[in-house]
């Protein structure tokens, strides 16, 4: 039986992982956040000293990801540790960023995307599904916002968080983010040639969610 995929890419910060969660959520499809993924990379690289260490590790499969759910709550589970709570600081943003950029980790978690894909009915969200991960998506989503809009947000999420960034601090991450996410050499940032853009700079978290809804009901049959 073949499954139904949904992508939906974006910059940093343009809310992709809450609106893909909550559209699987109303759909019952599985959500699967890539950039938790990347992220726990990230901190799994933390424990090594140099990259060719890093990679080494990789190589060696000394890193065991997991996706578990509970509740229908996603949770990502490092070599047999829940690390989910650990994952949204900025220094894990950034280095997930910078990392992401390296061919050995993509194709790292690349399989494991595929592989998600076709035993489920997945939303998948991240940087390149729609051109790299899942090129023959049955709906592809490209949802971007304003870098002021996406700062203000994320500093919205953290503000109550011990040593929170200021939002001068969030929306200097997040250029540098939008850069080497755009700019890098391998799975670039960008919008498929098929996706449909959404811009939700003056849109609430509802609208985007509503306006996806009506996209997946014009362009699939789910029945």
């Amino acid at each position: 039986m073949k499954t139904c995929n949904i992508a939906i890419d974006g910059p940093a910060g343009a809310g992709k992982s809450s609106i893909a969660r909550e559209i699987a959520s109303r759909l019952g499809f599985v959500y699967v956040d890539t950039g938790a993924l990347y992220r726990a990379i990230a901190l799994f690289s933390a424990d090594y000293p140099t990259q060719a260490d890093f990679l080494q590790a990789l190589e060696d499969a000394a890193c065991h990801l997991e996706l578990k759910y509970f509740g229908g709550t996603q949770c990502i589970f490092l070599n047999g540790d829940n690390v989910t709570d650990k994952l949204r600081t900025p220094d894990i943003s950034m280095k997930a960023s910078q990392i992401s950029a390296l061919p050995e980790v993509r194709a790292f978690l690349l399989d494991q995307q595929k592989s998600i894909a076709k035993e489920h009915n997945v939303i998948m969200d991240g940087r390149d599904i729609g051109t790299v991960v899942l090129p023959d998506a049955d709906l592809k989503i490209f949802l971007t916002a304003s870098p002021e809009e996406r700062a203000s947000r994320r500093y919205l999420e953290l503000e109550d968080k011990p040593d929170a960034p200021s939002y001068e601090e969030i929306l200097e991450d997040i250029k540098r983010r939008d850069y080497n996410d755009s700019h890098r050499t391998v799975a670039p940032l960008k919008q498929a040639k098929d996706a449909i853009l959404i811009d939700s700079t003056t849109m609430g978290f509802h609208e985007v969610c509503e306006a996806i809804l009506e996209l997946i009901e014009e362009k699939l049959d789910l029945e």
